[in-house]
């Protein structure tokens, strides 16, 4: 177990924001995240739980504990079913996937983040959200010590969000995730944006789990930014959910908006083509910005503090609040909470 006191997160959050926190737990194994929880028990300190910190930002020194799981594994059970510790990178278990047949996680492919947070978060891209692979999640419950294991079915899982992000926060550290995937003849999914269109052009038209794989992450590098070049934490804000009359309304005033239909009845439109209508993109305020070709993501242009880039959020709310009427609001989680 890693216990540091005055730890810089600066390597811990891929917005690039060097702040400290009092005290830095990294656990790795099951029982290391029992003593943890011990810690945590004993300590009155405040404490978050992060994990590869692509979906966080930092305003301020953490005046607490941050907790981090490092536990590793990948293990194929037979019949689908994979268990991979919770401090795993989540695309290295795509890939684990696509060598082994296993199928359902490719358009998923080069997601940042850990295992962890791929149950917190509900992880989603290009039609595929993680909620439809999660079998079992493995947490140790901070207040006992106790090990339980929860269904998916209880997380009460929805767009970007669980019960993980709402009642249970910092109830539980997550500890395995056990997914369930497909086996046998690859059915791919290749309906959403435009990953269809990027085949074609390749004069693929059945694509095999490898070939989607990597037309995925093709269209993402070609979109997002490298972290380790303009700090960011992929997409900023979720994409807002309107009812048919609002969207109807926005529709007869903007014929080229793009949509999408839930089960619900309900339209869901694009965030960043809301961004982007506003004249956000490329834009700067201060050393925070918007990135030249993907108006969802907020880059550190450098040397940005984690304040820059709420007040850049906060100013893009305001906009497209004040042209469509739609209040959107940021995925990534920020902290201390503003």
């Amino acid at each position: 177990m890693k216990d540091i006191r005055k730890y810089s997160l600066l390597g811990n959050n891929t917005f690039g924001i060097d702040v400290l926190c009092n005290r830095f737990i990294e656990f790795y194994s099951l029982e290391e995240a029992r003593q943890v929880a011990r810690i945590l028990q004993s300590d009155k300190s405040p404490f978050i739980i992060i994990g590869g910190g692509s979906n966080v930002l930092f305003t301020d020194n953490f005046n607490g504990t941050v907790v981090r799981s490092a536990i590793k594994g990948i293990s194929y059970e037979g019949n689908g079913i994979l268990t991979c510790g919770s401090g795993e990178k989540w695309d290295d278990v795509v890939i684990f996937c696509v060598s082994n047949n296993l199928h359902g996680a490719e358009n998923l492919s080069l997601i940042p983040g850990d295992v962890g947070a791929s149950a917190v978060q509900n992880i989603g891209a290009y039609g595929a959200e993680i909620k439809d692979l999660i079998e079992t999640i493995e947490v140790v419950e901070i207040d006992t010590s106790n090990v339980v294991t929860i269904n998916a079915a209880d997380c009460e899982y929805a767009y970007r969000h669980s019960r993980f992000k709402g009642e249970w926060k910092n109830r539980y550290l997550i500890t395995k995730v056990t997914y369930r995937l497909t086996t046998g003849n690859f059915e791919p999914e290749t309906g959403y944006g435009n990953i269809n269109d990027e085949l074609r052009k390749h004069g693929i038209f059945m694509p095999t789990a490898k070939q989607l794989r990597q037309m995925v992450i093709d269209i993402r590098r070609q979109k997002l930014p490298d972290p380790d070049i303009e700090g960011n934490a992929g997409s900023f804000f979720m994409n807002p959910v309107v009812d048919k009359k609002k969207y109807e309304s926005l529709a007869a005033q903007y014929q080229d908006m793009p949509h999408y239909t839930l089960s619900n009845g309900k339209e869901k439109i694009p965030a960043g083509w809301l961004i982007d209508r506003c004249g956000w993109k490329g834009r700067s305020l201060g050393r925070a910005g918007v990135h030249d070709k993907q108006a969802l993501v907020l880059v550190n242009r450098g040397g940005a503090t984690g304040d820059e880039i709420v007040a850049l959020s906060d100013a893009i709310r305001k906009d497209v609040l004040t042209k469509f009427g739609i209040e959107i609001f940021p995925e990534v989680n920020i902290l201390p909470k503003y």
